[in-house]
């Protein structure tokens, strides 16, 4: 099965279709992500993770305050984070340093390999992983990762190695809801934006036919 533009544009109504399908078609028909169920599942994860593929790449900007709360350990007091809020570049390299792959703060690493694409592909590792993956040059030229073609591969390629195509597979006597929190959760790490994700499932499944 095939997803058409217009489908596309109705459980994503801020996506660009005609920019989207054909690489969206192409990464999930590599991913084996062919079915009703497995489309709608994908595309529900899809919608919520890259608000409708218009975040592609990881929002850094923060005030002082924020990073406070979102990183206590790193930024203990606000004047201790002051120097990174507003600055994406900074904050990057001070926070996913010596992580992932990344080297120290020094080489540029957090911001050269920051959250991007569809899921938010992020750290050295994970970049090189995908990169031999797919056969793509995402160490040397990382941003390609927020353009259609690698954000839908990336994205299908970590889907297919969290084994989540057999979860968004209807079996009998399954709890397909339950399926699809543990997908939500095995792409997340928890249950954020849950309800959001449930009411862009059902959407697609109504669609799609799943």
């Amino acid at each position: 099965m095939s997803l058409t533009e217009s489908q596309l544009q109705s459980i994503m109504p801020r996506c660009d279709a005609a920019a989207w399908c054909g690489s969206l078609n192409t990464a999930m028909e590599r991913f084996e992500i062919t079915s009703p169920q497995r489309m709608a599942a994908f595309l529900a994860q899809v919608a919520h993770e890259s608000s409708e593929t218009t975040r592609l790449t990881e929002n850094l900007n923060y005030r002082a305050e924020r990073l406070v709360a979102v990183w206590p350990r790193r930024f203990p007091t606000v004047g201790a984070a002051a120097p990174y809020a507003g600055n994406p570049e900074k904050l990057a390299n001070r926070v996913y340093a010596g992580r992932g792959g990344n080297g120290d703060e020094a080489s540029g690493d957090g911001w050269r390999y920051r959250g991007r694409g569809l899921f938010q592909l992020t750290f050295r590792d994970n970049y090189r992983l995908a990169a031999d993956a797919l056969g793509l040059s995402l160490l040397e030229q990382p941003d390609l990762v927020a353009a259609p073609e690698a954000a839908s591969l990336t994205a299908a390629h970590y889907w297919h190695r969290l084994g989540l195509n057999a979860l968004a597979d209807h079996q009998p006597g399954d709890d397909d809801e339950k399926d699809f929190e543990q997908i939500s959760i095995r792409i997340n790490g928890g249950r954020v934006g849950l309800a959001e994700r449930k009411r862009y499932w059902g959407k697609a499944r109504d669609i799609l036919g799943g």
